[in-house]
């Protein structure tokens, strides 16, 4: 991944969320802009002088210059942001206001502001989602598309419709009197879910685990745990299972570049400060009566933390675990993830059986992991030529090079393994 997919992945929300707050939420397209400008801009320039000390700075720099050129070339802030008042006519008041609202502080504060006025009531959660996603996560079209598992042109759809709405309502969210925070909190933490989730084995044709996505997640829900009102049980369940998921991440791909399977990880390579932090956060989780899926899978993850080895690993609890997962959200991914771990406790002929039981598979038909599980499967029961045929229409779904060589070594050992 270049330096500019990276740094817009990482700033463009903060600088959106600073810039919508200057020109207004019924002036996000004019904030998307002077983003995209500013990267236009920094591309053009680092070509010839190379890529700044302080890349991030420079790209703030580049914004509010920018913002500050729109502003005093209106003469009037009557259509931007109310809060703003007429700024825009006194010269002398246009810099310090800008740069207020650029202070690392503001924009932190801004950008949570932004992801919950994301989540209009107007919109379907699906929707708002996806606009989080896109707006303060950098996400394209094609990767939302990928983590629901639908069109690009139904994406396009809802993005453009959230849109809309959003410029519709003339204010953003205000945690002082919001009487509606707790139905937006849902949305805000599944698209966290979400960004972290692309981050560990997303759809990337680049890469098959993207370590600064998982780092940004991590950062928005450390955002929520500092916020009051979002620092609820979910919350700190949501917080734990990205923790225990990233103590991984040093362990998912091997000493030669290649993508390593839970089974083949090696465990000592997990960072123990990060199951630590996790385990405290999933602690912390069990105050209230609520149950989330966040805490469920959080638990899934701690069992798998605790065990030396996957032959140690508690797999009955883990498939009970996924039962009450099901129960909340017969996702089929779900319920595929459920089945490799009936087949770690049962054996493989159990989980081939939960595979081709489960509810809408269909939608699974182009899911590389779903024809990787049956390979594996198959493998283990023996079958050989059914594995193989499972290989290799994983291989054809493989989302980048990673995968592909992975799975092009499994398909492989079909014939070599005794």
């Amino acid at each position: 991944m270049d330096i500019g997919e990276h740094l817009f992945r990482r700033e463009s929300g903060r600088m959106v969320a600073a810039l919508t707050r200057l020109f207004g939420v019924h002036n996000l397209a004019l904030a998307e802009d002077v983003v995209q400008d500013a990267f236009c801009r920094a591309l053009e320039v680092w070509k010839f002088r190379g890529i700044p000390e302080n890349p991030s700075a420079w790209l703030m720099a580049a914004a509010k210059n920018r913002a500050t050129d729109i502003l005093r070339r209106q003469r009037t802030a009557k259509r931007f942001a109310p809060e703003i008042g007429r700024i825009a006519e006194s010269e002398s008041a246009v810099e310090p206001v800008i740069a207020e609202l650029f202070q690392p502080g503001v924009i932190r504060d801004e950008q949570l502001r932004m992801m919950f006025s994301c989540c209009h009531p107007r919109l379907s959660e699906d929707a708002q989602v996806a606009l989080i996603l896109n707006i303060l996560c950098g996400f394209g079209v094609a990767e939302i598309a990928a983590a629901f598992m639908c069109t690009q042109a139904a994406i396009e759809k809802r993005l453009s419709r959230g849109k809309n709405t959003l410029a519709e309502s003339k204010s953003l969210f205000d945690f002082e009197s919001a009487s509606d925070f707790a139905p937006r909190l849902g949305a805000v933490q599944r698209a966290i879910y979400l960004l972290f989730n692309e981050g560990y084995h997303g759809a990337s044709p680049e890469a098959a685990v993207r370590a600064e996505l998982c780092e940004e997640a991590m950062r928005l829900g450390a955002m929520l745990r500092e916020h009051a009102p979002s620092s609820t049980p979910s919350t700190h369940a949501l917080c734990a299972l990205m923790c225990l998921h990233a103590a991984r991440l040093p362990s998912r791909t091997d000493a030669s570049g290649n993508l390593s399977t839970l089974f083949e990880q090696d465990r000592s390579r997990w960072n123990p400060q990060l199951v630590e932090e996790g385990q405290r956060l999933l602690d912390l989780s069990a105050e209230g009566d609520d149950l989330t899926e966040f805490h469920l899978e959080a638990a899934i993850a701690a069992v798998h933390a605790m065990a030396a080895s996957p032959d140690q690993t508690n797999w009955r609890m883990i498939v009970e675990l996924y039962d009450r997962l099901l129960e909340r959200n017969p996702s089929p991914v779900i319920a595929l993830n459920r089945a490799i771990a009936l087949a770690q406790w049962k054996g493989p002929q159990d989980g081939l059986v939960a595979i081709r039981n489960i509810q809408n598979g269909q939608k699974l038909q182009e899911y590389v992991f779903y024809w990787a599980a049956l390979a594996e499967l198959e493998l283990k029961s023996g079958n050989r030529d059914s594995a193989q045929s499972h290989f290799s229409t994983a291989i054809s779904l493989a989302r980048n090079d990673l995968e592909r060589r992975f799975l092009t070594r499994r398909n492989d050992q079909c014939t070599t393994l005794p």
